[in-house]
């Protein structure tokens, strides 16, 4: 019964170590993507930026130890990855929508060729002069 005991505890505590690890990845690819995002909006000289510091000092402070996982932890990781995703989500519409709103009117066949599409080529002939 004591043998089963340790080997119980060891298991919960492998376990434990193997999730921690895996909120400490997690937390440290977000914190990436973050900076990644800061990255491109301010350029090269991002780590001198107020929100450089505000971010690694929250993350930082949040930091997850193999002593400690609670939820106010996980929520941070949370809302770190919604972050993220909401940077990310910002630059991408941006990109799309300078691609493709910001030009007024076009052609027909130019419209068609936003969207990958040809039109068909008018046949010569009789009728078709315009």
């Amino acid at each position: 019964m004591c043998v089963c005991v340790c080997v119980c505890v060891c298991v919960c505590a492998h376990a434990r170590v193997r999730l921690v690890l895996s909120v400490m990845m997690a937390a440290l690819g977000v914190c990436r993507g973050i900076l990644k995002e800061i990255r491109i909006a301010k350029g090269s000289d991002y780590k001198h930026t107020l929100i450089y510091k505000y971010i690694m000092q929250q993350f930082r402070r949040n930091q997850v130890t193999g002593a400690q996982l609670c939820r106010a932890q996980m929520e941070a990781l949370h809302s770190a990855q919604m972050y993220s995703c909401l940077l990310s989500s910002t630059r991408l519409h941006l990109r799309l929508h300078q691609l493709y709103h910001a030009r007024g009117e076009i052609e027909t066949h130019q419209a068609a060729g936003l969207v990958g599409l040809r039109l068909p080529k008018q046949p010569g002939g009789k009728g078709w002069e315009t």
